[in-house]
Parts: structure tokens; sequence; C-alpha cells
């Protein structure tokens, strides 16, 4: 692992990645906070040690800017300080520092901590199983290319505008837009109980195969909300659940499974519905050609209030640009494979 330390202390900083360093660990130095939030916004660190202390951005300044951050990975923060009262430790807590070595610290204490930082780090690797699960149910339709891929970038995309907003009943912040960004491909997990007879089938589904189409919502989140009985407190997989359960459902109240309606369809599953309407749109498929973005919008914003909440297409026309360049870059992804 490659340690990122910040000090505006030389010396201080040179003691800090020798301890580092012979404890096997590889180092990289930044002299202010500014500097280590550039450096981190290349997502190749994941441990931070900083120093309170420094002119410029400090420690809790750059604890709070890496909380706000869409970093690529959760950034495990240890704050080196002097100050040893609890009224100290409670404000770096809540700046978004994960833990702490009062100075002058042991080379051996160090030692320990990182080695704390990195097992919380590793269980990040629900996030690997999260997106294997999600792939391994589309990997049975060799059609929909990268169509989770796009979903959760486009539902990223609608979560950071409704972010934005803080309208009631849309209160989205930004561990709201990270959850969303897991938990968005597992909309369709439930697919992988549908036969390859019905989900494969090159063609307009019979009623009683739109029938059997439909219950991949119910798969999904029953299988979900087994893991969420397992695990009371993983909120990500209550979203998921949520996601893979009400994705279909409709603002009117016409969907499926539930005909739930309005705000008592989970703001995660309308967010989810317009992101995975517009990719089934714009994207090839065995029984239609790719629409245009100009027509793909014009089915949206027509299917405001009856099928999609008003104000997620509203977030979609004011991230339309956003919406655009995904689709293009994973057309050039596609095309370059």
């Amino acid at each position: 692992m490659n340690i990122l330390t910040v000090d505006d202390d030389d010396i201080a900083l040179e003691m800090l990645n020798m301890a580092l360093q012979q404890a096997g660990y590889e180092t990289t130095s930044a002299c202010n906070g500014h500097e280590a939030l550039a450096i981190l916004r290349k997502g190749e660190h994941r441990l931070v040690i900083t120093d309170w202390e420094m002119p410029g951005m400090d420690g809790l300044a750059l604890c709070n800017a890496i909380r706000q951050e869409e970093l690529p990975n959760y950034v495990y923060t240890i704050m080196l300080t002097s100050h040893r009262g609890v009224d100290q430790v409670v404000e770096g807590m809540n700046a978004g520092a994960d833990d702490f070595i009062v100075k002058p610290f042991s080379p051996q204490e160090l030692t320990v901590r990182v080695r704390a930082g990195e097992r919380i780090l590793s269980m990040e690797t629900r996030e690997v199983a999260i997106f294997a699960m999600a792939k391994l149910a589309e990997s049975r339709d060799p059609e929909t290319g990268s169509h989770l891929e796009r979903v959760q970038e486009y539902c990223r995309a609608l979560a950071r505008h409704l972010a934005t907003n803080k309208r009631p009943g849309y209160e989205v912040d930004s561990q709201y837009v990270r959850t969303i960004y897991l938990t968005s491909p597992l909309h369709d997990i439930g697919k992988i109980g549908i036969p390859d007879s019905v989900l494969l089938k090159p063609g307009r589904l019979s009623d009683r195969e739109f029938e059997i189409m439909k219950t991949h919502t119910r798969v999904g989140a029953d299988t979900l909300d087994a893991a969420v009985q397992q695990f009371p407190d993983a909120k990500f997989l209550l979203m998921a659940r949520d996601v893979s359960l009400t994705h279909h459902e409709r603002f009117d109240g016409t969907g499926y499974p539930q005909g739930l309606t309005g705000a008592n369809i989970p703001l995660s599953g309308r967010i989810v519905a317009v992101a995975d309407v517009y990719d089934a749109l714009t994207t090839k498929r065995v029984y239609k050609h790719a629409f245009a973005h100009d027509l793909a919008k014009a089915i949206i914003l027509e299917e405001t209030g009856s099928h999609f909440d008003p104000e997620v297409v509203s977030a979609f026309l004011a991230m339309e640009g956003e919406f655009t360049r995904i689709r293009e870059r994973y057309a050039e992804v596609a095309k370059a494979a």
C-alpha cells in the first residue's frame, strides 16, 4: 500500500515516512492540504496520514474536503495531532477523520493503526462483490453490453443534481450519491431466475411470458432481503433491495410489482427508473435500433408524471449533457474493444 503523508514540517514528514517505510509501506508526500487533495483525485491512494495544524488547508479542512469529494474509493484518514481533549477528538471525527495518533507517536502504534485502517478498507471488497453479482445476471443477456456501467453513471448524475436542490422529500447527500452508484447495478439481479426462453426471446413477449419476466423484481428483492436479515446494519443492502423491487414502479401507480404511487416509491427506485429506461431507449437490442438522444428525451418528457417522477426528470434535463457524454464514452469503449 502507498500511503499519502501530509505535513508542512519537512522534518516531521521525513520521520513519518521513515517509520512507515520501515514497516514495509510506500509513501507519497504532500506539504499541505491542497496538494494532498490534488493527489487523492488521481485515485491512487486509499490511506492518508495528515497533521492537524498546517497553514492554508489544515488537517481538519482536508478531512472535510475528502468527505465532500466524489473520490473513486473511500479514503481512510488518520490525523496526527497534539490535541488530547475529547472535544478535539469529536471535532476531528465530525470532520471525517477515521482515527487519531497523538504526537509524539511510536512507530509501533503507527503501524498498528495503519493496519487497522487496511482492515477497514478491505471491507470495500463488498463493492466488487456487488458488481460481480450484477454482471453475472447481465452475462446471460449479451445484448445489454455495458448497461450496468451506464446505468450507475446515469444514476450518479441524477443523484448529484438532486443533492444540489435539497428539496423536501429529495434529501440527497454525498453518501447517498455513492450508495446509489454502488447499488444501482443490482436492479436486474432477479433476472438470474428468469428462464432463457423468456429472457433471451428475440421479439415481443406474450402476456404469459411478460408475467414471468415481471417476477425478476421480486426474485431480486427476496434475494437481497435475505442478505438484509443477516446484515441489518448494512444500509447499502436496503437500497439495493428497494432498487430491485421498485425500479419498474410508475409514478402514477400503474407499474409493478406493487402498484406504488408517487413518494411511496423509494427515491432510489424513481432514479433508477429514469436511468434504466433512458439506457434501454438509446441502445440497440435484438428487437429495436438505438434511439437518438432527442427521441429518448422526448419519450421521457411525455411520460413525466405518469411513468417518471417530475423532479427526477428535471434532474435529467439539468444533467442532459452529462448523459450524452456518458453514452458517448461507453460507445467509444465498445468500438475500441
